[in-house]
């Protein structure tokens, strides 16, 4: 399911990811939460650390999600921050 999607991040993710929130074609390939974090991961350190299994939390349109929930076109994602 490819497609645009919408990313909000909350947490102390904002800050330090210096992004609320974006707009991310999905590239092929990426059609889980599993695949969109691991993907997001490769954006650097601080993405991994951040970003790392353990550290967030997600949810699809507003319900919380787990690694194989599918994301596809037109889906809001939040990607919440576990520590704060």
């Amino acid at each position: 399911m490819a497609g645009t999607i919408t990313i909000l991040y909350f947490g102390r993710l904002p800050d330090l990811l210096r992004r609320g929130s974006e707009e991310l074609r999905l590239p092929p390939g990426v059609a889980d939460v599993r695949g969109l974090l691991a993907y997001l991961r490769r954006r650097g350190p601080t993405w991994e650390r951040l970003l790392a299994e353990g550290a967030v939390r997600v949810t699809v349109n507003k319900e919380f999600a787990e690694p194989g929930t599918p994301v596809g076109d037109g889906d809001e994602v939040a990607i919440v921050s576990a520590s704060l």
